[in-house]
């Protein structure tokens, strides 16, 4: 999805919870049609966590019997996109040539690296017949050192992503490592990303052991050092803390991080890098055609002005 600036998602209260240490409440956007999304990064007080630079919290929204959506083939450079859903489902083609219809639970990383193109619309059956649609979309800044790789997509079913189930808890490990099993999806520095679904009650540990550590709440409330916490929010902690999440509704959230990257990142538009210039290359570049284009496409978004 394309990103343009705008306000800051609201800060909340860290209150007493000393591990804690940025309560963020995503500020919402209506695109049109009932479309609606919440933007928790980037904060004006806090650009990543671990590697995440960009996280957008999409729908719910039903889309009648030939509505959809529809985003037209727009470029990236310097980073990496996740889309991940919980309902519905979205056709992803790509200038290197992949085409996969993403379905929920799957992982579906992009990395554009030196420089990608891609659309994300409704797929036909969908359009014609409707659909809901409740999602997540992130952006994974590249190190550095990686930010002009080759770009490439990897797509793993929800299936053959590690899922651990336990006694009113389930966690899917879309990346990295998390609740003792690893992702098979390949990454260029150390993150992970984790969906847990929860039962009333249940307590659950957040690993002190990544760098930087953020749980996303979709839906739901939880309670940490005694103080309670609706979706949706993001909560950022400190390092090496030991966290303990406990429901007290049937809840959804993403546990999310890892090590910190060497240095901020400029964002522009759909363009992530640690160097102005380079970002300033690939305005020129898209806006002259020289991304290559995506196949089966015949329109594209202008660079903004």
């Amino acid at each position: 999805m394309s990103w343009l600036p705008s306000n800051d998602p609201v800060l909340g209260d860290p209150r007493s919870c000393d591990a804690l240490e940025l309560v963020i409440v995503p500020r919402t956007r209506d695109l049109g049609d009932g479309f609606e999304v919440r933007r928790a990064l980037p904060h004006g007080k806090r650009q990543m966590v671990g590697p995440f630079i960009f996280f957008d919290h999409f729908g719910p929204v039903q889309f009648i019997a030939g509505k959809g959506m529809d985003v037209r083939p727009h470029p990236h450079i310097g980073l990496a996109t996740v889309t991940y859903l919980f309902d519905g489902s979205i056709m992803h083609r790509d200038s290197e040539g992949n085409i996969q219809e993403i379905q929920p639970g799957a992982m579906n990383l992009m990395t554009a690296g030196r420089g990608i193109a891609h659309s994300e619309r409704t797929p036909d059956v969908q359009r014609r017949d409707g659909q809901k649609m409740l999602g997540l979309q992130s952006w994974i800044a590249l190190p550095a050192a990686s930010e002009e790789i080759a770009p490439s997509f990897q797509h793993y079913s929800a299936e053959s992503l590690p899922t651990v189930t336990d006694r009113g808890f389930t966690a899917r490990v879309i990346a990295g490592s998390g609740f003792g099993v690893k992702s098979p999806v390949t990454m260029v520095s150390p993150w992970f990303y984790t969906e847990v679904t929860a039962e009333p009650g249940v307590s659950l540990p957040l690993d002190p052991d990544h760098e930087e550590r953020a749980i996303y709440v979709v839906d739901g409330e939880i309670e940490i050092a005694n103080e309670r916490y609706e979706s949706p929010r993001l909560l950022i902690f400190r390092p090496g803390d030991r966290i303990t999440v406990k429901a007290l509704k049937p809840t959804r959230m993403m546990f999310l991080g890892g090590d910190a990257l060497e240095g901020p990142r400029h964002i522009w538009w759909n363009f992530v890098s640690s160097s102005k210039e380079r970002i300033e290359q690939a305005k020129q570049d898209w806006k002259t055609g020289r991304f290559a284009p995506v196949p089966s496409e015949h329109e594209f978004i202008p660079l903004p002005e």
